[in-house]
């Protein structure tokens, strides 16, 4: 039969259930898998169609689980064959509830989580990438992935009490509860009673409020963490122009997208003339503090920032104009242990005691060593966009 009963299970509602399950066990191996294989060169291009797959069945799941929601709620459900088993009933719905909220929350915070961040391991066809009011931010992934970790342990502790109680019922009660959902075995309670109401209001309220706390803590202990923020940048005291505010960006592309990166701490000297139009700087970066969304670990291993060892980079460079408010900045850069020429290129404008400036250059990961490993553009772009904007009083 296609429908439930009071005494069994339809094949619509066992079919979802056991494809949910499976998917969920396949998406959770493969979680762990990918948590603990090293990120490398040679593991790279694995991880990334692993994660793909996890991230594509989790999507999967999400919209299973809307459409098992609203079966359910179709559909009678058959009663508990133990009612007068209060304190094993009440367990049991607390965990089908529990259940059913991580089968929600768990991949909506993992897919809210890749939305907010760019690159590594898209979502597989027909799912897109991206979600609606979820911004490319890399505290909301960070929040998300909370979530999402949070949400999983939730999910381990009730998919095996779930399992252990359905052996208890096949092995030790020998009861028809397991049979009802294999095969759709028809099994009425014995003594005809039912579970107390209060079962189903407790085991609900109970389960609303651990996911209402496993949403609220990122937040929580966000706010409680929080500190005024760090300037964006400081001017060294031997400058003639004062840093008031700036920031480096750094893109790459990895995987076929962009990926963008920011450097926030560092300090400028600078010295310009606008009369002449020429000058020096000195920019010292502390690359240990990079973020560089879900992959920032992996960009200050020693594959590529090395941050362990080099925590400090250094750009040295003569300023002169070019034509109008366009200069340019020729000098090094002194990254990984490595010094290379770079140019500058950069729009500058001043007004009075006032300046703007905005400016790129185009590096070469390869000039550093950085990632010698990943041969291969189509996993880690070479090219390295650098993005600079400077506010600056004299």
């Amino acid at each position: 039969m296609i429908k439930n009963s009071t005494s069994h299970y339809g094949s619509v509602s066992r079919a979802l259930h056991w494809t949910i399950a499976v998917l969920i066990i396949i998406a959770l191996a493969l979680g762990l898998i990918g948590d603990n294989i090293e990120r490398s060169a040679d593991s790279a291009e694995f991880l990334q169609r692993l994660y793909s797959v996890h991230k594509t069945i989790g999507v999967t799941v999400l919209f299973l689980a809307i459409i098992r929601v609203v079966w359910a709620i179709s559909q009678p459900k058959p009663a508990a064959l133990h009612p007068d088993r209060t304190l094993e009933t009440l367990a049991a719905e607390t965990v089908h509830w529990a259940l059913y909220a991580a089968m929600f929350v768990m991949p909506l915070s993992g897919w809210i989580m890749h939305a907010a961040e760019t690159g590594f391991a898209p979502i597989l066809w027909p799912f897109g990438q991206n979600l609606p009011f979820v911004p490319k931010s890399e505290t909301v992934a960070h929040s998300a992935g909370f979530i999402h970790m949070l949400a999983s342990y939730v999910l381990y502790a009730s998919l095996a009490a779930h399992i252990m109680g359905a052996l208890k019922h096949a092995i030790i009660d020998r009861d028809a509860t397991l049979a009802r959902m294999a095969h759709g075995k028809s099994a009425e309670p014995a003594s005809g009673a039912k579970p107390a109401g209060w079962i189903h209001t407790v085991s609900a309220a109970a389960t609303l409020a651990v996911f209402a706390a496993i949403i609220a803590i990122p937040f929580v202990t966000a706010k409680e963490t929080s500190v005024a923020p760090a300037p964006v940048a400081s001017a060294e005291t031997a400058g003639e122009w004062q840093v008031q505010s700036g920031a480096i960006e750094f893109t790459v592309i990895q995987m076929g997208a962009e990926v963008t990166g920011q450097l926030p701490d560092w300090t400028a000297s600078i010295d310009y003339d606008p009369t002449t139009g020429e000058g020096q700087t000195e920019v010292i970066i502390d690359t240990s503090t990079l973020s560089l969304g879900s992959v920032t670990d992996q960009a200050k291993g020693a594959e590529f920032f090395d941050t362990s060892n080099y925590q400090t980079a250094v750009f040295t460079a003569d300023i002169s104009r070019v034509d109008g408010t366009t200069h340019v900045a020729n000098g090094t850069l002194t990254l990984v242990g490595e010094t290379v020429p770079v140019e500058l290129v950069f729009d500058l404008t001043v007004d009075g005691d006032q300046a703007q400036m905005t400016g790129s250059a185009s590096l070469d990961r390869r000039d550093f060593g950085m990632g010698a490993g990943y041969t291969d553009e189509g996993t880690v772009g070479f090219a390295v966009i650098v993005d600079v904007t400077v506010t600056a009083t004299r």
